[in-house]
């Protein structure tokens, strides 16, 4: 079966939300300089790259990443490509997409992944994403993983809503998928964040199997 590798490559050319920190990758050791071995020191955000929202990212709330479940990271889900004219995934627009019933994982491919298949290296504003009352109609149709193809999964004029909706119903968010290469359809996902002790998020590679 094929593997998709989803996750972006961290770099420091790479977008980061701005105001976050940008990615600096130090070589501390060298051996081209005489050293005995190569060493990168990495300084970067919690929420670089391909990433995942803790809970406590927006509520404050004390639930880290290093205690998300992996069961939900892991798992069966399905990811749906999203045509180009698409601007917003509102309630109404999921109500007349054509979803399978129960599912617990859903992946969303719009064209923001063509930013990452140009090497897009400038932070877009105008990326779709989800709206407050899409996120609602996410939680009550049982959907307990949600993974988008831009930086975030709320608009960038409004970030705190959707965030709040999904967080607080204990919706897993993952950020900054690259589902440029990927068809539409059934795949088991493998997320795995790093464990960072009492973080709000944390870097994730991600694959798609299947």
């Amino acid at each position: 079966m094929p593997i998709y590798d989803i996750s972006l490559t961290i770099s420091p050319a790479m977008p980061v939300w701005p105001g976050d920190p940008p990615v600096k990758m130090t070589q501390t050791e060298s051996m081209d300089s005489g050293a005995e071995y190569n060493l990168t020191r990495l300084d970067i955000s919690a929420h670089t790259g391909t990433h995942v929202d803790a809970p406590h990212h927006f509520l404050n709330d004390g639930r880290t990443v290093e205690n998300l479940s992996l069961d939900l990271l892991t798992g069966p889900c399905y990811l749906v490509q999203l045509p180009d004219d698409v601007d917003e995934i509102s309630a109404e627009f999921l109500e007349r997409t054509s979803l399978p019933d129960g599912l617990l994982r859903i992946l969303f491919g719009t064209r923001n992944s063509k930013l990452w298949a140009q090497g897009q290296n400038q932070f877009q504003e105008d990326f779709v994403a989800i709206s407050e009352d899409g996120a609602e109609w996410l939680v009550a149709h049982g959907v307990k993983l949600i993974g988008v193809d831009y930086l975030s999964v709320a608009p960038y004029s409004d970030s705190v809503p959707t965030h709040q909706v999904l967080l607080r119903a204990g919706v897993i968010v993952l950020e900054g998928l690259d589902l440029s290469q990927v068809p539409r359809g059934f795949y088991d996902l493998y997320c795995l964040p790093l464990k960072l002790a009492g973080a709000d998020g944390a870097p994730a590679r991600a694959i798609l199997v299947g």
